[in-house]
């Protein structure tokens, strides 16, 4: 760190992608571009931590300009034979979801591929039905060239009061 300005390794990079946002138009990778954002994984009938990211999601939108598009969230279904466009409308205004936070799905085979290959978490849905969708809890820091730039537990207060930090330095030029 120098100057004071954090200094944030590049992780990775997120793959170019394609995908239905919940009020049906589409989000390709290249929309994020420019943008500082901020990638959860989540689905509309989880009965585990989902909700809590969610709610944290809901308290970021006012922490980070969402509303002026400074800082996008980005909420990727990892259920999307369930969570349609339609359900993830539901679901985010049950949330009180603005609209620069996305809700996005697509093909389970693409989601399954950017999720494991291109951020680089946990995802498991392979078994019947009725077995669990197994997810990571992990909040994703990207920055306007779309390289991951953080991971943190959206469960952990101290993990996300981190990424706010690391977010509005992103978001205001103050980190490299």
């Amino acid at each position: 760190m120098g100057c004071g300005h954090p200094s944030l390794p590049v992780l990775g990079t997120v793959p170019p992608f394609a995908l239905t946002e919940r009020g049906g138009d589409a989000v390709r990778s290249e929309d994020l571009a420019g943008q500082v954002w901020i990638a959860d994984f989540v689905f509309t009938r989880c009965p585990d931590f989902c909700p809590a990211l969610t709610g944290r999601f809901a308290r970021l939108q006012h922490q980070l300009d969402v509303e002026t598009n400074r800082v996008r969230l980005v909420s990727f279904s990892v259920d999307p034979t369930h969570d349609t466009p339609e359900v993830l409308q539901r679901y985010a205004t049950r949330a009180g979801a603005g609209p620069g936070w996305l809700f996005v799905t697509g093909p389970r085979d693409t989601v399954a591929a950017l999720l494991r290959e291109g951020f680089h978490v946990a995802y498991a849905d392979d078994g019947p039905p009725s077995s669990p969708i197994t997810h990571s809890d992990r909040f994703v820091l990207v920055d306007r060239e779309l390289h991951i730039r953080g991971y943190y537990h959206g469960t952990d207060d101290a993990d996300v009061a981190r990424l706010v930090r690391d977010a509005a330095a992103l978001r205001d030029g103050r980190a490299s």
